[in-house]
């Protein structure tokens, strides 16, 4: 395992068989947000992208939470928890550059991005989850919107991601009422792709990252920009976009060797061309 330097004690980084780590570390804030761990994030994010050799992204938090969202202390002792000192037109230009190169960046990433909950997720913690491709719950973890409880309207994504998983009613109630959804029914409600015991949560997330670190890279970049669009776009761009990529990916090495493993009856070995 190759632990990298992120510039931040807020956030861990490690790269292991493909699968990069990040590791939101304010355990004795729950996992809240800072500028650092936000910064560093967007960093590891960006590099990721580009690096060959990072195949699924895995976000989680360290301790018993996931991540508790803004960090509401700082904002009452600050008296401000949005423009500060900066103004308010720099402090929405750089908080839609940081809700781009965060939630954006794990949302559109071309590479598989699942998010591990040990413990809690609100606010913008649950926007982050949201935004991971699945997600993986301790059965003690659970989930809140939370902003209408601190006065703020969401960010980082939450409204869109949570209204495409659960639709517009559900994501409404959600959001104005903040009722805590446990794990057994962000599962039912399909927020959730697995729950587990929480002592067992670190081996299934590893278990799943390991699948889809091993699996065909090029299909995935293809199959994640189809589901994509689709969330958004009409049935004729859909598919449209489906028989660009699918004839594309029969070009690949992946491709052949799949099927060559498929009449072997073995498992095919990836490797991402």
């Amino acid at each position: 395992m190759q632990d990298i330097d992120t510039g931040t004690e807020d956030l861990k980084a490690s790269l292991a068989e493909g699968v990069l780590t990040l590791t939101m570390n304010r355990p004795e804030a729950r996992n809240a947000l800072s500028r650092p761990m936000l910064d560093a994030m967007a960093r590891q994010l960006a590099a990721a992208e580009l690096d060959s050799a990072v195949k699924c992204i895995v976000l989680t938090g360290a301790g018993k939470g996931f991540c508790a969202g803004g960090d509401v202390k700082g904002m009452a002792a600050a008296g401000d928890g949005t423009a500060g000192s900066q103004g308010i037109d720099a402090a929405i230009h750089r908080q839609r550059l940081s809700h781009h190169a965060t939630a954006g960046k794990l949302f559109k990433m071309p590479k598989p991005t699942l998010a591990a909950l040990p413990g809690p997720a609100a606010g913008a913690g649950l926007s982050l989850a949201l935004a991971c491709d699945m997600r993986i719950m301790a059965s003690t973890a659970i989930l809140t919107t939370a902003f209408a409880r601190v006065g703020f309207s969401g960010d980082y994504g939450g409204t869109y991601f949570l209204t495409q998983l659960v639709g517009s009613a559900k994501a409404r109630e959600m959001y104005f009422l903040s009722d805590r959804i446990s794990a057994d029914e962000a599962l039912r409600l399909g927020l959730a792709n697995w729950v587990c015991a929480p002592e067992d949560l670190q081996a299934k997330a590893r278990e799943i990252a390991m699948r889809l670190a091993s699996g065909p890279t090029v299909a995935y970049r293809y199959m994640k920009e189809n589901l994509n669009r689709a969330m958004a776009g009409d049935a004729d761009d859909c598919l449209d976009l489906e028989a660009t990529h699918h004839i594309h990916c029969g070009q690949t090495e992946d491709h052949r060797e799949a099927t060559k493993a498929f009449v072997a009856k073995r498992e095919p070995v990836f490797k991402g061309r």
